[in-house]
């Protein structure tokens, strides 16, 4: 099976197999199992809390897979979290103080996700590297809110997605290591999802990740992006504009999918549908022609219920 790589891959697989090759920061969890327990189910309930859509397809793993999936949302929630504390303790202190307790080979019985998240990478084996890329990338909201090209958003997409990944990739099982440039790729189009449904959100938040110049590639600027966020209002150059980013990371969906095959059976259906129902997104931003300004695309429960027999049949048979 060989996959396409384009020239601003190159770089994200190289800290993809940098990681790959890092030990896991545990070595052992030692705490009573009500405790453990509990920490998992405090997982569970932020998971369901706030991605309906990741905690659906978690839901289709086994029991001790779905468990860690749910841990590693946990540490990936709080870590992003932490960059929009708006009151009390400076949140870069904050998460290097987050960093240092996730990276404790036993962190305190009163960090639930701390001590889930620690025992899902003793359990999976997951390298400590992509952690550590995941903080980082997380860390760059506090030095950098603009970027200039494409290659630049895929880095940073990468280590605040593709990280999360590769980091499933491990809770799920794989067959070597061929598997990680569709794990990249499918974790930059998860990231470039969130970034097209969450422009006016974003830019409240004081960051555009949008690239500068293809934006102005298609006569855009920062100014038509203000003006939207303020009136609701838009043009045929931002349809135009949105037509190419939807486009563009559909292919990489598309891309990313032929490595479904190379993970253990009993997981396939659930990172297919993690794929799908997020790909879906674009279907309701297409059906509010492309008014990310004053409406945010979701999918419904009922949407998605009705989307899975088809996910269904595509993890199954599309993958032989």
């Amino acid at each position: 099976m060989g996959v396409q790589v384009h020239s601003w891959e190159y770089q994200l697989l190289t800290l993809a197999r940098q990681a790959f090759e890092t030990k896991s920061a545990v070595t052992h969890v030692h705490v009573d199992p009500i405790t453990l327990a509990a920490a998992y189910r405090h997982c569970e309930a932020l998971t369901n809390h706030h991605s309906k859509t990741f905690y659906l397809a978690s839901g289709l793993l086994p029991d001790e897979k779905r468990q860690a999936a749910r841990a590693l949302y946990g540490f990936c929630r709080i870590t992003d979290n932490i960059v929009d504390m708006s009151e009390g303790e400076d949140p870069q202190e904050a998460l290097e103080a987050w960093r240092r307790v996730v990276m404790l080979p036993q962190p305190p019985a009163d960090e639930p996700v701390a001590l889930a998240w620690a025992d899902a990478q003793l359990r999976f084996a997951i390298p400590a590297g992509y952690a550590r890329q995941l903080i980082d990338g997380v860390r760059q909201d506090f030095t950098k809110s603009r970027y200039a090209t494409f290659a630049e958003l895929a880095e940073y997409a990468y280590g605040v997605a593709s990280t999360v990944g590769l980091m499933a990739m491990h809770i799920i099982g794989f067959q070597g290591n061929e598997a990680i440039p569709y794990a990249v790729k499918l974790g930059v189009a998860l990231q470039l999802t969130n970034i097209l449904r969450d422009v006016r959100e974003d830019w409240q938040n004081g960051r555009l990740y949008l690239p500068l110049d293809e934006l102005a590639a298609f006569d855009l600027s920062e100014a038509d992006i203000e003006h939207g966020v303020r009136t609701g209002e838009y043009d045929d150059r931002w349809r135009r504009f949105m037509r190419y980013q939807i486009e563009r990371t559909r292919m990489l969906y598309r891309d990313s999918l032929p490595g479904i095959s190379l993970l253990n059976v009993d997981g396939r259906f659930a990172i297919t549908a993690a794929a799908r129902l997020y790909e879906a997104i674009f279907d309701m931003i297409e059906a509010h022609d492309y008014d990310v300004f004053s409406k945010r695309a979701s999918v419904s429960a009922v949407g998605k219920l009705r989307r899975l027999p088809g996910i269904w049949w595509q993890a199954v048979f599309g993958s032989r």
